[in-house]
């Protein structure tokens, strides 16, 4: 491991996880924001659904590592909540077990340290049409709907109001934004940067001691020094730690 120690931010999940640094994804957005302040961790698995989470939950985050992180971003339900195929093979997860499983996430994260916070994201829509156009000649049907989405993301909020978990509303967030697949299932950037406008909403507003919102936490080698670039004056030098003009999009009141 790489010094200084930072704060650990791990991001968990089925493919909105893995592809989160594809496509100007949330998860490089996020990388950016904390790039001198935490160090993101992704541990995302492409159609993974929350029981083959649940076998590998004791090795992605053990109870005795020495380091237990600071922050853990959940998304599991999309692949869950794919309707039921006939064979009964497949990522489908009943409604009832899948909030247990969720459950069980939970319980684990939050038996890690007193510290470490969570915050859950719940199934966001598909693009019905979309998803019914982009047949491939490898994989059955697939069985996605927003009725099925909705019903999953209710029960994720569901849950993680129960346990006093934050929980990002992903069905109702992302229907605000146009263009937001790349596939009707997986997101673009536009659509990734509704998730993390609503990561950032939450982190900016929870209680916790210390924040965990970007903007509240220490700069890495923040000092000034001689050795910055020269300002205009000639005598005087700019730190540029805190700079952000090279940002598309300036996240600033996030």
């Amino acid at each position: 491991m790489v010094g200084p120690a930072r704060p650990q931010f791990v991001l968990f999940g089925s493919s909105i996880v893995q592809l989160s640094f594809s496509h100007g994804g949330w998860g490089s957005v996020l990388s950016d924001l904390y790039s001198r302040k935490a160090d993101i961790l992704l541990r995302g698995y492409f159609g993974w659904n929350s029981r083959r989470a649940l076998e590998v939950l004791d090795q992605v985050f053990p109870k005795d590592a020495a380091v237990q992180p600071s922050l853990v971003i959940v998304y599991f339900g999309g692949n869950d909540s794919m309707g039921p195929h006939p064979s009964g093979l497949g990522p489908h997860v009943p409604l009832p077990e899948y909030i247990e499983n969720m459950r069980k996430i939970a319980n684990h994260l939050q038996s890690l340290s007193d510290s470490t916070r969570i915050v859950f994201l719940s199934c966001p829509p598909v693009n019905e049409a979309t998803v019914r156009e982009n047949k491939s000649p490898y994989l059955s049907e697939l069985i996605r709907t927003n009725e099925l989405c909705q019903q999953y993301s209710e029960a994720c909020i569901k849950l993680c109001q129960e346990l006093d978990i934050k929980v990002v509303d992903l069905f109702t967030a992302i229907q605000k934004g146009e263009n937001c697949f790349t596939d009707g299932i997986h997101l673009s950037a536009e659509g990734s940067k509704i998730v993390a406008e609503e990561i950032l909403k939450v982190l900016r507003e929870a209680d916790w001691k210390p924040s965990l919102h970007w903007k509240s936490m220490p700069t890495e080698f923040a000092e000034d020094s001689p050795y910055d670039l020269v300002a205009a004056d000639g005598k005087t030098t700019l730190n540029p730690s805190e700079w952000t003009f090279y940002r598309d999009f300036h996240w600033n009141s996030l």
